[in-house]
């Protein structure tokens, strides 16, 4: 279980949750762990995930469940479980923002189990989670980063307006290869612009 200070614990305000017209964001629990590890695990999501093990077993899931959950608690980021509005307890993805408060920037994250590729969810929630980084969280900046081959996810962010900023080459390891990742990023004008 998350072992936080009872006084962290009544400090921390609770963490969003965001409707969108099909989906919901909602706080992580720690019985989503085995929705995590199966989705996550799976070879064609985790091939794009910089450290998600395949196969992924429900006690790292859980683990992560606690560290995103201190994220929040901290003031280091939120991380949210992707649900469909008519089924808000089954998770089919996750969508975070690790926020680096100093420089008032986070860097956004997310995936989606196979069951839910190719119908606008990633968008839809990266999307809502951008906007309540500009407008709740007074972000400056939202930056995201793609590993080389993750086309569709090149598409996400560019549906959302975010720009290509260049390639930083041979710059993140996963398994034995280094491999390069495409930099996306969007300042708070050009959301409240675009919106």
């Amino acid at each position: 279980m998350l072992d936080i200070g009872a006084q962290d614990a009544l400090a921390a305000p609770p963490s969003p949750h965001i409707a969108t017209p099909r989906l919901v964001l909602r706080e992580l629990r720690l019985d989503d762990a085995p929705a995590i590890a199966a989705q996550a695990g799976d070879k064609r999501v985790a091939k794009y995930l910089i450290a998600v093990p395949t196969p992924y077993p429900v006690v790292l899931a859980r683990r992560w469940i606690d560290a995103r959950l201190s994220w929040w608690i901290h003031g280091r980021g939120v991380t949210l479980a992707i649900a469909r509005r008519e089924a808000p307890d089954e998770l089919i993805g996750t969508v975070s923002l690790r926020r680096f408060a100093r420089d008032r920037r986070a860097e956004l994250g997310y995936w989606l189990g196979i069951d839910a590729w190719g119908k606008g969810y990633a968008t839809e929630a990266a999307d809502a989670l951008v906007g309540h980084g500009f407008s709740q969280l007074r972000l400056s900046r939202i930056y995201a980063q793609v590993l080389e081959g993750n086309e569709a996810s090149c598409r996400v962010l560019e549906k959302l307006g975010m720009t290509n900023e260049g390639i930083r080459r041979r710059h993140i390891r996963k398994g034995k290869k280094l491999l390069d990742v495409v930099m996306f990023g969007m300042l708070r004008h050009e959301w409240f612009e675009r919106s």
